[in-house]
């Protein structure tokens, strides 16, 4: 070896890495180093991609709340949403918010894009995630120090809890394992977690808030579709493109990588083909499994195309998704929570090992502005 001291050099950037030795270890200790996680994942023996199932499940009850029995009730200004808006998931639930019209009822807040580590005072722990900061505070650079990532006017720090990262507010909640994800839906009278499932999280906001919301007649789950649009969910849309694209940027094997690229654009292809000839995924009626596939897509070209190695062919040469994706973010309440910056800036500076000296690229991605055109559809 020509210089051995760069190898020693890289063994220690590596060890502070964000991502742990073990991916499929949560909690615990591995070399007496805390590893856990702040992805809600593992990694299978085939070296696949594996996600876990959320651990917070409890429900809002318009019903339960009406009869008195309702541990968790429907109460205007009682519950909190701590959102990352590079999330998918999160993001989704935020627009459900916008769309209900149910700011003045559910107060949230919005996270830094860059992970960071979250216990400075211990270095045994490694853990590295979603963290609050004000706007205007000293731009935060990658957990191996490098780049310059700015405190933004879009940042809303946690004032009822005044946790400093989600990490420190699942621990209020007393869980100390993790992993520690976003979306988290907070109730501010027992200071504890509802859910970080969100896909339940869209059910009670869709539903459960309508005699405070300023949208009732809104309903994203319509009865004669919603049979049809969980079975495309839990057969394409969920697995393959939603979790499809993670399924390819975090594979740790080539066959497993290719089996899950394969069926992530065999599933744009068959999206693309029924998109065609309808405007939205049930026809001509907009449900919630259209916003769940847009907050995919529209992530699409600016990150996974590059990131997660999903370059077999870009949205933008699809004319129906990319149609379908200008549709969507037609609607105000979703532009108003898509934030190319956060989105960018969290995928390309918060896993070191994948991208070391946190370089975000230029590319945005098509203009979202273009007229969609699919009125008519």
């Amino acid at each position: 070896l020509r210089n051995p001291s760069l190898i020693i050099i890289a063994s220690r950037l590596w060890s502070a890495s964000s991502f742990p030795s073990r991916i499929s270890h949560f909690g615990g200790r591995t070399n007496n180093i805390t590893r856990t996680t702040t992805l809600n994942m593992s990694t299978g023996k085939d070296g696949s991609f594996q996600r876990s199932d959320s651990k917070h499940r409890h429900f809002i009850s318009a019903s339960e709340t009406s009869a008195g029995t309702a541990k968790y009730p429907v109460e205007a200004d009682r519950y909190h949403l701590h959102v990352a808006l590079a999330c998918p998931w999160a993001c989704g639930t935020l627009g459900m918010i916008k769309l209900k019209g149910l700011d003045e009822v559910i107060s949230h807040s919005i996270v830094h894009p860059t992970w960071v580590k979250t216990k400075l005072d211990d270095d045994s722990d490694a853990h590295c995630g979603w963290a609050y900061r004000s706007p205007g505070d000293e731009p935060l650079p990658n957990t191996l120090g490098h780049g310059s990532n700015v405190c933004d006017d879009a940042l809303k720090p946690d004032t009822f809890t005044n946790a400093t990262s989600i990490r420190d507010l699942y621990a209020i909640a007393g869980d100390f394992d993790g992993p520690y994800t976003t979306p988290v839906l907070w109730d501010k009278k027992t200071n504890t977690i509802v859910s970080n499932e969100s896909t339940e999280i869209l059910k009670m906001l869709n539903k459960e808030f309508n005699s405070l919301s300023k949208n009732p007649d809104l309903d994203l789950y319509p009865a004669e579709f919603q049979e049809e649009m969980q079975e495309l969910n839990d057969k394409l849309v969920y697995p393959k493109v939603n979790n499809g694209v993670y399924r390819c940027g975090f594979a740790k094997s080539q066959t497993a990588y290719n089996q899950a690229v394969t069926e992530l654009f065999e599933s744009l292809e068959f999206l693309e083909e029924r998109l065609s000839k309808q405007r939205y995924l049930a026809g001509s009626t907009i449900t919630w499994l259209d916003f769940r596939l847009f907050m995919t897509l529209v992530r699409f070209d600016p990150v996974y195309v590059t990131y997660f190695k999903t370059n077999l062919k870009r949205i933008a040469d699809y004319p129906n998704l990319l149609g379908y994706v200008r549709d969507i973010y037609s609607i105000p309440a979703m532009k108003e929570v898509i934030n190319i910056d956060h989105i960018k800036a969290h995928y390309f500076t918060s896993h070191p090992h994948l991208n070391t000296f946190g370089i975000i690229p230029v590319l945005n991605g098509p203009d979202l502005n273009v007229p969609h055109g699919r009125e008519n559809m």
